[in-house]
């Protein structure tokens, strides 16, 4: 490869990251779970450095739970961060009000599903009964499937209980397609999100993934977030950041299970504090050995 095409890479790069980092992501709120279902949504934060959680299961394996599939579910602070740079609208409710297109579109579409459906199981009837007098030999049998096949276009019904339903994702503006963002509605901010706990947690958050980590959930390990020196499907997290105020008191035992915790999992525990400044202390905790 020449220096010129290197050089076209790497500008071809740089814009597709700046596509990705100026990218609308639809946000859709599920109680207090923000949720993303779109596949470009889930590109665009994790090219901003987010990940999420998957949720769903996948189509063919519903029960499986070691591969999920859509929704991701972002953390708190995740949305916070999206919401502040204007980097997510929210997903208008379909329930109430201008949803009387939609409704009517899906309506119709379900009726042309129903009588669809409805050829193809008067088609398979009648397969079945030609299958029926192949295989029978001449009898009343026989008389009785040829008058029965001849009825079958006027006797034949096909219940509306039996009708498939697609249930698809792609419905009520999460399509691919390029018309979905007219759904968006841009009103920032999505919602209000307050108290001191909440605000240390994001503003460690912030801090170090402007410093280039990579942030999970770290509930199962007693702290805050788990963090990772590059993205989390190549990488294990190297600490724990436990999230605490500069006037928080912590009991002693508290800290020794948390080091003690952290030991076990080959992990460095951060005591993460901001400070009135915005800036944010680190305290690393590592367990000692000593009895």
């Amino acid at each position: 490869m020449t220096g010129s095409d290197q050089m076209e890479e790497l500008r071809d790069r740089e814009e597709k990251e700046e596509e990705e980092e100026s990218a609308v992501v639809a946000l859709s709120l599920c109680g207090s779970a923000p949720l993303l279902w779109r596949v470009e949504d889930m590109k665009a934060v994790r090219g901003r450095g987010l990940v999420g959680a998957l949720l769903g299961s996948l189509p063919r394996t519903p029960r499986q739970n070691g591969r999920m599939g859509r929704p991701l579910l972002l953390l708190p602070e995740e949305e916070r961060m999206l919401t502040e740079e204007h980097a997510a609208a929210a997903m208008p409710d379909r329930c109430q009000g201008g949803g009387g297109a939609e409704l009517r579109q899906y309506e119709e579409e379900q009726r042309r599903s129903f009588e669809e459906q409805s050829v193809l199981a008067l088609k398979d009837r009648k397969s079945s009964l030609l299958r029926a007098m192949t295989s029978s030999h001449t009898g009343p049998e026989d008389e009785e499937l040829k008058s029965r096949l001849q009825a079958l276009d006027q006797s034949f019904t096909f219940p509306r209980s039996a009708l498939a339903v697609q249930l698809s994702t792609t419905r009520a503006g999460l399509s691919y397609c390029p018309e979905a963002r007219a759904f968006l509605e841009a009103s920032w901010p999505i919602r209000a999100q307050h108290g001191s706990h909440g605000d240390a947690r994001y503003q460690v958050f912030r801090d170090l993934r402007r410093r280039g980590f990579y942030l999970t959930s770290a509930g199962k390990f007693g702290g805050d977030f788990l963090v990772y020196p590059g993205d989390p499907l190549r990488f294990h997290a190297h600490f724990i950041a436990v999230c605490l105020t500069l006037d928080e008191s912590v009991h002693l035992l508290d800290v020794l299970a948390v080091a003690r915790l952290g030991s076990n999992v080959k992990k460095t525990v951060l005591l993460s504090s901001p400070g009135m400044d915005g800036e944010v202390q680190y305290t690393s905790l590592q367990w000692s050995g000593l009895v």
